[in-house]
């Protein structure tokens, strides 16, 4: 009986450990925790798009799939084969707030980056290519 006992106490003890390992790794994996507001000075926010957003979109799509997509997504959802590696959520292009913002604050975030968004100034050196890049963002609204 002793021993029945004790093999329970030791099955219950690892299983126990078990659950413990496992909630805090779930736990850790998913706690990203609220993403600190993007500050975008006020020089990018007053920025204006110098290019058409009906003229040169393929080059502003092509630019997207290759720089862009393996993050955010093919349709700009945020859920590009990369995004689950990222430490910080690659955000919903679709949503009104996002759309909502102006063209400058887009500018900044995709070429300027943070934490997990890269720097793109010398990836994408010429600054109309830059504005395609913002005017094929566009095309994900709702």
């Amino acid at each position: 009986m002793n021993q029945t006992n004790n093999v329970m106490k030791t099955r219950l003890i690892y299983h126990l450990a078990v659950v413990v390992f496992l909630g805090s790794v779930l736990f850790s994996a998913n706690d990203v925790g609220p993403q600190e507001p993007w500050e975008v000075p006020t020089k990018y926010k007053k920025m204006k798009n110098p290019t058409d957003p009906e003229v040169d979109l393929s080059i502003g799509k092509q630019l997207y799939n290759k720089h862009c997509k393996s993050c955010h997504g093919k349709t700009g959802l945020g859920d590009g084969p990369k995004a689950a590696e990222l430490d910080t959520p690659s955000g919903d292009f679709s949503l009104a707030s996002f759309q909502e913002q102006s063209d400058g604050e887009l500018y900044y975030k995709s070429v300027i980056g943070r934490d997990d968004m890269p720097n793109y100034e010398k990836k994408i050196p010429d600054e109309e290519d830059r504005w395609l890049v913002i005017n094929y963002m566009r095309t994900f609204a709702k």
